[in-house]
């Protein structure tokens, strides 16, 4: 299967797509340009949040959205205006946030890296509701995607130089007994998402391509993409049965690979699940 192209060169390095009714549809970062960048079909809009660096977002619970910036987070109480307070989780100015997502308890799950991505600077936190931190993985070198199992029993987590897609317990709120889930022998692995079917969805960076791997495991699906660097995919949607597709320019010469930088589209034959959004 191929994906189509939806937009267009819209990001420079498009990552963390999420779709969510709040903002009226879908939803990323274009993450060195620090800004969120909302596709509707009224349009295109681009929202700068306040940093040189917009990693990923969720909507909250009680509105608006939070967004990782270049040392922490910040929230805004209204989806189209830029954040009004943000925390600073540590002050290294040469490891900055990276990919991350919310737990079914609304909690925040994020991920850091080395502006130099040297190996075991970054690390993976959690952030309650009240906003304090604790380190869940403390050396890590590309915190990447991670997502939930329908059930919520299980957590797929990516630290992309280990070529692996790994998979936790979720036990009463922690994650436990992490392993090996999937390697990678194509590209390397980015972001990804989890389907109603308990499918796991990874984007490629490198690779071209979303694989789609069955919950025991195996390659049930390639979607190929016409752009090399892959981040990050979402299902969304009326339906949420559409995966999107986001694509990076970074490091590419202005004429090399010339659809990097679109989101693309494809329609896989599952469904995905509803955003979780954060509860703080």
């Amino acid at each position: 299967m191929r994906a189509d192209n939806l937009t267009g060169r819209i990001t420079h390095h498009g990552e963390g797509p999420v779709w969510s009714d709040t903002w009226g549809g879908l939803r990323l970062v274009d993450m060195m340009a620090g800004e969120l960048v909302t596709v509707t079909d009224a349009g295109i809009r681009h929202l700068s949040v306040g940093s040189p660096v917009a990693a990923f977002h969720r909507p909250r619970v009680g509105g608006g959205y939070v967004v990782a910036i270049e040392r922490g987070i910040a929230l805004s109480d209204d989806v189209d205006t830029p954040p009004t307070r943000s925390v600073e989780l540590w002050t290294d100015p040469e490891v900055r946030m990276n990919d991350g997502g919310a737990d079914p308890s609304g909690r925040l799950y994020a991920g850091s890296m080395a502006y130099d991505e040297e190996a075991g600077r970054g690390s993976l936190r959690l952030i309650d509701v009240d906003l304090t931190a604790r380190t869940i993985l403390p050396s890590v070198s590309i915190s990447n995607g991670i997502a939930f199992s329908p059930d919520e029993s299980l957590c797929y987590y990516v630290d992309t130089p280990t070529g692996r897609v790994d998979v936790f317990d979720h036990l009463d709120g922690e994650l436990v007994n992490r392993r090996p889930f999937v390697e990678i022998d194509r590209g390397h692995p980015d972001g990804l998402t989890v389907a109603a079917d308990g499918s796991v969805w990874v984007a490629l960076w490198d690779g071209s391509a979303v694989h789609g791997y069955s919950a025991d495991g195996m390659l049930a699906s390639v979607i190929e993409v016409a752009a090399r660097q892959v981040t990050a995919c979402t299902f969304g949607g009326p339906d949420l049965a559409t995966l999107f597709i986001t694509t990076s320019r970074q490091g590419l010469a202005d004429g090399d690979d010339p659809a990097a930088g679109s989101v693309f589209a494809a329609r896989p034959g599952v469904s995905g699940l509803p955003v979780l959004p954060f509860a703080g």
